[in-house]
């Protein structure tokens, strides 16, 4: 998987010599010399990685990584700190800046790569959920992003067989975060379904292997995206590769330093808020673009493709399918008459009772203006023609309480009723039946159920 990378240090040599490690193996490369051009470039260029050295004159890469993250445009983007000193002063300073990770110069080509695969994948998976987003923001089905992107403190599930090292992981992350340890992997794997924030995972225990454990999140659909902090050994560099292979988000070094430990894991979660804000600004999306948002039932489009899904079934001997076109009478005359509000009222009102005098499996739709359609799997007509009556004689027999509740509106409905005939039959031909029936009840009188079999 290929990335653009900008490489930023204050000395061309150990830019040009980044830059032709990572040309090497494919990587489109950007370089910067200094902070004010780097954060530029980043807000330009948009790259999937930044290589920050954190010794520079003027602005130093703790700075530059700080700005990055505070700005909306480029807080998505993995940071990754370069610097020639491995002190524990630095390596919180930079997590506490917001970097992803460290790299101490000279810098390990196999730790390099292992770290731009791991930070590459992401990094595409929080574009393509940002994409997403975007087009919801253009056609105005997502609103901006909330105020608890910034909020702390999370449940987070430890993995150990190390009691007390358990125990020291969890009295640290106790004063921000509400930790939970699990030391036998099976239960842990159904504790992560619950709501986890962030799985610490020791990938050195002697009674379980956790790698494998890790690899069993990263296959279930419903622990797939939880971020993995793994306690490793940095001298078991097999076991270390393997873990960023298998989509371990971060390491941490043994022995387990606490204010490490509190910035990665604090790092992590709020990484996971994003992506899940992300993730859930989609749904929202989606179920908005199926919604008719007046009346909070599913829209004609939605309709149109379960209909289509259960119609098909039918014809290849499945179960019949019966539709119910619905319109309220003289509804014209209601908002002529109480003004388009009390319409509205009487259009939610309607949709309420629909959907409750329909079973749980029946689709209520709101089909356009006045007119909705049940969609009714496994329905024969005769079946549907009932509870096409149960739905008028509830509207007929109860008036609408109107104009915040001071007045009652008597509404009748007239109702359509068809179901399928066989392999034949078709969405548009079940529907057009349904018309009919509609059609004859208006008619004829209004109030009516009339049913249309062929």
């Amino acid at each position: 998987m290929s990335a653009r990378i900008l490489v930023v240090d204050d000395i061309e040599a150990n830019v040009r010599l980044l830059e032709a490690k990572l040309s090497a193996e494919y990587y489109e490369v950007l370089t910067a010399y200094d902070g004010p051009t780097a954060l530029a470039m980043a807000a330009a260029e948009q790259p999937d990685i930044v290589l920050l050295d954190v010794m520079m004159p003027g602005m130093d890469g703790f700075q530059v990584c700080r700005r990055l993250k505070d700005d909306p445009e480029t807080r998505h983007v993995p940071v990754v700190l370069v610097t020639a000193l491995d002190g524990r002063a630095d390596r919180i300073a930079g997590l506490e800046a917001g970097a992803d990770e460290f790299l101490t110069k000279p810098i390990d080509d196999v730790m390099l790569f292992a770290r731009v695969r791991s930070l590459t994948r992401l990094k595409t998976v929080i574009d393509e959920l940002r994409v997403r987003e975007a087009s919801g923001r253009r056609i105005g089905v997502i609103a901006g992003a909330g105020s608890r992107l910034g909020g702390t403190g999370g449940r987070v599930l430890i993995v150990d067989d190390h009691e007390r090292q358990a125990q020291r992981v969890a009295a640290e992350l106790s004063i921000e975060h509400r930790p939970v340890i699990e030391s036998e992997p099976d239960k842990a794997l159904l504790t992560a379904r619950g709501p986890v924030d962030l799985v610490i995972v020791n990938v050195t225990a002697r009674s379980f292997d956790g790698l494998r454990f890790s690899a069993q999140l990263r296959s279930d659909e419903a622990t797939r995206h939880l971020p993995i902090l793994a306690i490793v050994d940095f001298d078991e560099r097999p076991r270390l590769m393997k873990a960023l292979d298998i989509g371990v988000n971060d390491l941490l070094s043994k022995p387990i330093d606490p204010q490490e430990l509190s910035a990665r894991a604090r790092t992590q979660i709020r990484r996971k808020r994003y992506t899940d804000y992300l993730r859930d600004n989609l749904d929202h999306s989606l179920e908005l673009a199926v919604t008719d948002q007046l009346t909070g039932l599913h829209n004609r489009r939605y309709m149109t493709g379960q209909l289509e899904a259960l119609v098909k079934r039918a014809a290849h001997g499945g179960e019949p399918v019966a539709a119910l076109l619905i319109d309220i009478d003289h509804f014209k005359k209601i908002n002529d008459g109480y003004g388009h509000d009390v319409g509205d009222e009487v259009l939610r009102e309607f949709a309420v009772r629909l959907a409750s005098n329909v079973r749980a499996v029946d689709l209520p739709c709101r089909y356009g203006g006045e007119e909705f359609v049940v969609v009714m799997p496994g329905t024969r007509i005769e079946d549907a023609e009932r509870i096409a009556e149960r739905i008028r004689l509830h509207v007929a027999g109860s008036p609408f309480r109107v104009a915040h509740g001071t007045e009652l509106l008597t509404a009748t409905i007239s109702i359509g009723v068809a179901a399928t005939l066989g392999p034949d039959d078709t969405p548009d031909a079940l529907l057009k039946r349904a018309d009919e029936g509609l059609y004859e009840a208006k008619s004829s009188g209004r109030n009516k159920v009339i049913s249309r079999a062929a």
